[in-house]
């Protein structure tokens, strides 16, 4: 930590914000950029980037958050494991918050310890080896940062031999949602800002397609405030030159090739599969499912958990600003009937969720669609 203060550097970032005006003059129409990171959506929020970009540059906030992407059948299902019989679930505490159509897992989890907190998907393991008259389930949900110490877990529980353990496998991967963004009409997208630990795990690598077959530029970012702003000069010098190319400038973490230690041990326990998405709906090779060699550690195999399907929250725009379609505080409900401590959709649930990083930092009113019309056209259905 003692080497981040070089990219907090006051004097750096206005170095880099005017670099940034400057590319953005040679820009021949408005362009919109999608950070993908929850931590990039609070990290922008709180430095008040969005305030300060130029007046023809957009950064909107996509599918960066795995609370908020899970979809509410899933959290009806991990509803429907609690009641029965002989069941404890083990969950990330942001999920608790989460409603489906039959409530909340934090309306259990202070009844009968039918419902506990993880802070490690070990925790849940060990519960099963000193519980072996319980079924003990793991709700795994998460990005490709989760998804290794969800697979050690289930690793961990075949080693010890354990029959009691299982995992509703609900993990998600990164790179089919920016291809299903990138093909989205409605989206629009001109480059993307990458997730930086993300990245470290599965290596800058998987974004070529983005730069091949989207002619997109993607740069993979870190967290402070000159990363981002380093981040965005990159892929805005690329758009006004019209060439595209994947960088990395979260070198002090991110490589090409990624952490290959980390995919080989997903690559053991999980195999892609289609999932759903909260606002993307159904993705193909975006989910992490069990395969046939762990196959008895999966909950869906053993215990026929149905298939659940409700909607969102009459009113509720999650899936719209998961999409980048709209900003939070375009939601009718975000402020009012939706704040942190009442939440009606995940994205306020979730501390990295987009709807909570705009409320808890005061942004309340950023420029909307119809404002920029009127400085530089409608940029909706433009495509490169």
């Amino acid at each position: 930590m003692k080497y981040v203060d070089e990219y907090r550097d006051q004097r750096l970032a206005r170095g880099l914000l005017a670099r940034l005006h400057a590319a953005a003059r040679g820009l021949r129409r408005p362009v919109r950029i999608m950070e993908i990171c929850g931590g990039h959506t609070v990290a922008l929020c709180r430095a008040g980037i969005h305030a300060v970009l130029p007046p023809n540059v957009r950064v909107v906030s996509g599918p960066g958050c795995p609370v908020c992407v899970t979809p509410r059948e899933t959290v009806d299902q991990a509803l429907w494991l609690v009641e029965q019989p002989g069941v404890v679930l083990f969950s990330f505490g942001d999920m608790l918050r989460v409603h489906g159509a039959r409530g909340t897992l934090g309306a259990h989890a202070g009844r009968d310890g039918r419902v506990r907190i993880m802070y490690s998907p070990l925790q849940a393991v060990e519960y099963a080896a000193a519980h072996p008259a319980c079924t003990c389930v793991m709700l795994a949900v998460g990005f490709e940062t989760t998804a290794p110490a969800l697979a050690a877990a289930v690793i961990s529980a075949a080693e010890r031999g354990l029959k009691n353990f299982r995992l509703l496998s609900a993990g998600k991967q990164t790179p089919p949602a920016m291809r299903a963004l990138l093909r989205d009409p409605d989206v629009c997208l001109d480059g993307f800002i990458a997730p930086g630990h993300v990245t470290t795990v599965i290596g800058a690598k998987a974004y070529q397609f983005i730069d091949e077959e989207f002619g997109k530029p993607c740069v993979v970012a870190g967290f402070e405030v000159c990363d981002l702003l380093d981040a965005l000069v990159r892929v805005v010098t690329h758009l006004a030159a019209g060439t595209h190319a994947v960088e990395i400038e979260y070198t002090r973490s991110a490589t090409w090739a990624g952490n290959e230690k980390a995919q080989a041990i997903m690559a053991q326990v999980f195999e892609p599969c289609e999932a759903r998405w909260r606002g993307l709906g159904s993705i193909p090779a975006s989910g992490y499912a069990v395969n046939k060699a762990y196959a008895s550690f999966d909950v869906t195999q053993t215990m026929n958990v149905p298939q659940l399907a409700s909607d969102d929250p009459p009113g509720c725009r999650c899936g719209d600003v998961l999409r980048g379609i709209c900003t939070p505080p375009e939601c009718p409900l975000f402020g009012a009937a939706c704040t942190p401590d009442h939440a009606a959709g995940p994205c306020m649930v979730s501390s990295e969720g987009s709807c909570a990083a705009y409320y808890s930092c005061g942004v309340r009113g950023e420029r909307r669609e119809e404002q920029r019309v009127e400085q530089g056209g409608d940029h909706r259905g433009e495509r490169q």
